[in-house]
């Protein structure tokens, strides 16, 4: 057995073992931030400026404190939504925090995503030196399917490739437009099947926001 197919045999399988590693493996902890000490500045006497009030909009402040979670299937081209929904919900709502996530697929389909390389190099593999492969699975005679490919090596190979590029793209969607505010879920395309419209989550985000400044005004009346 040569070296070309030595690297057709253990290159899927390398692959294989690197992407469950990086899987179960937990991330690296952040670095830690380097402060930059600067010299004590002189203190600055401040002055009291008599500007009018300025009045707040209809929605002015109430965004402060408040985190609004978009999380998004990235591979099925939702940024684009999720980052007009971002700039909508910033000038709507002044002070508000919104974060922008990816939304993974289950984990049996994560998993299942990592085998279609080694799907897809092993049919490689197999056009490319099913002769020698064979018979070291036991196999003395290779099956008529085999020389069907070989028979067209390059359209099989493509063909190969094509659809473990179709398939893993399936398994790594979610398809999920999921908002959250404070932790509380307000849209999800899961449960609705369609995107939020910018009125429609525009109204729903104010009316979490509303029911959590009149809960805390009732709290601090009570207490």
């Amino acid at each position: 057995m040569d070296r070309a197919q030595l690297l057709l045999l253990g290159l899927p399988l390398f692959l294989f073992v690197t992407d469950l590693f990086s899987l179960f493996t937990p991330p690296p902890p952040k670095a830690p931030s380097h402060h930059h000490h600067h010299p004590p500045k002189r203190p600055i006497k401040s002055e009291t400026l008599d500007f009018p009030l300025q009045k707040n909009s209809a929605f002015g402040g109430i965004g402060y404190g408040s985190t609004v979670n978009i999380n998004f299937c990235a591979s099925c081209s939702y940024r684009g939504t999720a980052v007009t929904m971002k700039k909508m919900l910033e000038t709507q709502f002044p002070g508000i925090d919104v974060i922008l996530d990816n939304y993974p697929p289950p984990l049996p389909k994560r998993l299942l995503s990592k085998l279609v390389p080694v799907f897809q190099f092993g049919v490689i593999g197999i056009i490319m030196a099913g002769e020698q492969i064979f018979p070291m699975v036991g196999i003395m005679t290779p099956p008529p399917w085999y020389y069907s490919l070989r028979a067209n090596r390059f359209g099989s190979i493509a063909t190969a490739w094509l659809l473990g590029n179709v398939m893993q793209s399936f398994l790594q969607s979610s398809g999920a437009f999921e908002v959250y505010r404070n932790g509380e879920l307000v849209f999800s395309k899961l449960k609705e099947g369609r995107f939020p419209g910018e009125i429609e989550l525009k109204d729903l985000v104010s009316k979490t926001l509303a029911n959590s400044r009149v809960t805390d005004n009732l709290g601090a009346m009570s207490s």
